[in-house]
């Protein structure tokens, strides 16, 4: 989804604590830029930083770097994320396929909520669960690769699940109707939450490999 512009985006993107400007100089040291050893958990396309947020206040022993491309939508993100204080958090506003300049064999989780679905077939190397992303993100995971994700899109939904099984991952978990089944830690995004105003099946899956 496009946003409306925001004024002074830029500004506000330069002059956030919570943004590391030129993330490419931290590629194999973002433990030194929490300061510590805790896990480290990224969401691509974080979008207005709903989820992004509560998942660092909810777990202050986990770090978490949200990343976005979009300028408009990350400066809207850091107004809402800068009225709390948040020493677990960090952003990053960059596309999604420069991923592997950035991490090295440091992520422990992925997250993918609501990512843009690319429907038609040429599009497909530009789907964040194709394979040529997931070979991507074979090279940030620390460990075990983990990837969580949620979409109200049945045709990426259905396509992941192959990717997925392509590329040697288990599904550990997996609702084709993730409220119905009450998830007890389930944290919804902005998107989540208008989805499912509308009665959209929102679709989850948690994936390790």
């Amino acid at each position: 989804m496009r946003q409306r512009n925001v004024k002074k985006k830029k500004e506000i993107i330069a002059n956030s604590k919570y943004i590391i400007l030129k993330p490419e100089l931290y590629k194999g040291k973002w433990f030194d830029v929490f300061e510590n050893n805790n896990p480290i958990y990224i969401e691509i396309g974080m979008g207005k930083g709903d989820f992004i947020k509560e998942n660092a206040r909810r777990y202050p022993n986990i770090n978490f770097i949200g990343i976005e491309k979009f300028d408009s939508i990350m400066a809207l993100a850091i107004k809402k994320i800068e009225q709390e204080d948040f020493p677990n958090l960090k952003l990053i506003r960059m596309d999604a396929s420069d991923i592997t300049n950035v991490f090295d064999k440091e992520i422990s989780k992925l997250f993918l909520n609501f990512s843009d679905p690319w429907p038609k077939p040429r599009h497909e190397k530009r789907r964040l669960t194709s394979g040529e992303f997931l070979a991507k993100y074979e090279k940030i995971f620390v460990n075990s690769n983990i990837i969580e994700m949620k979409t109200d899109n049945r045709s990426l939904f259905e396509y992941s699940i192959v990717s997925f099984n392509k590329n040697n991952y288990k599904i550990e978990e997996i609702s084709l109707d993730l409220h119905h089944d009450n998830k007890e830690d389930n944290i919804m995004s902005e998107y989540e939450k208008k989805f499912s105003e509308q009665n959209n099946l929102i679709y989850y899956m948690k994936v390790v490999k």
